[in-house]
């Protein structure tokens, strides 16, 4: 298959996604004096804006990359809620996922920018675990989504607030492997350990040495890979995804192990990038493509968004062009 036919491919996939969603807000404006009351600088906000964060970052990508997305979550019964839910519908992304609940807030970051700069973040979040009724209700809303709409490929993004819990990834990952679908995780601290026998499994390097409680020379390819051949074969991981900021991807599998260089590139924003490769790895791995082909994607992509300032979806037809160009 061309790499153009590869591209096309994905327009016939669905994916769906669990974790954690979130709104970006950003409050803009100039800063031209000092506040009277403290030594903190005055912002004259001169506009606001309201973007898909977390989770719901991994369904626009995925949805660029001309895929349907299906995004599972839970957010709180409440105003913020309400917007997550216009957001969705502006984006024209499927909301049969999203159960409310009155125990939750809906999580929302809002950076202050002041003369292009950001001088403050203000969160508005529960990171506790959902409770029993509510993960109970997500995993029969999750199973119905997977039987119902013929789902290619199952991405557990987690944020640590709460949303996946070790009982959800245990469930789901059983029932996923029933129906032959493959499962991609973006792991965090909490439940890093918990995602036993899933197919490819995507932390950065500060995760994998978070999780692993390990510290080893991760500039030494033999040190890295033999502190991910213990972890995939304690986990029962059929392959490892390591992304490792400016000195590219690491795959390794049962079959195979290799590092992929960067690209050189403008960098203006890293924020939102792990988002994009584990998108596009997902769908690669869902059209079976092999590991290499598919970490050089997701490497692409990842960098790819780096230069654009703040979080937005990969550009499909500028990662096609760059693949093209690498005789992909």
């Amino acid at each position: 298959m061309s790499i153009q036919e590869t591209f096309k491919s994905f327009s016939k996939l669905n994916a769906l996604i669990i974790g954690d969603v979130m709104i970006d807000a950003y409050m803009w404006g100039n800063v031209s004096r000092i506040s009277p009351e403290a030594p903190v600088p005055i912002v004259a906000v001169n506009k606001r804006e309201n973007r898909l964060g977390g989770a719901a970052n991994v369904a626009l990508n995925v949805q660029a990359m001309g895929a349907n997305p299906i995004l599972c979550s839970v957010i709180g019964n409440d105003t913020g809620g309400d917007l997550f839910i216009d957001l969705l519908k502006k984006q024209k992304l499927s909301t049969e996922g999203i159960l409310k609940s009155s125990n939750r807030t809906t999580t929302i970051k809002t950076r202050v920018i002041g003369n292009n700069h950001q001088m403050l973040r203000i969160d508005e979040e529960i990171e506790t675990p959902i409770i029993n009724k509510e993960a109970e209700s997500l995993v029969f809303v999750i199973k119905k989504l997977i039987t119902n709409k013929k789902v290619n490929v199952v991405i557990f993004e987690d944020y640590d607030k709460g949303v996946i819990t070790p009982a959800l990834i245990k469930t789901i990952v059983t029932f996923a492997k029933q129906k032959n679908i493959p499962t991609v995780v973006d792991p965090k601290k909490k439940n890093f350990m918990s995602y036993t026998g899933v197919t490819m499994f995507k932390p950065n390097l500060k995760e994998l040495k978070e999780g692993l409680k390990s510290e080893f020379d991760h500039n030494d390819t033999k040190q890295l890979g033999k502190a991910v051949e213990g972890f995939i074969k304690k986990q029962n991981i059929d392959t490892a995804l390591i992304t490792l900021s400016e000195k590219g991807i690491y795959t390794h599998n049962k079959k195979s192990k290799t590092l992929i260089p960067a690209h050189i590139r403008n960098i203006s924003d890293v924020s939102g990038a792990g988002d994009t490769v584990v998108s596009v790895a997902a769908l690669c791995l869902a059209l079976n493509l092999s590991p290499v082909l598919t970490a050089t994607l997701a490497n692409l992509a990842g960098g790819l968004v780096c230069e654009k300032v703040g979080v937005v979806p990969v550009d499909k037809q500028q990662l096609l062009e760059e693949a093209i160009a690498l005789k992909l």
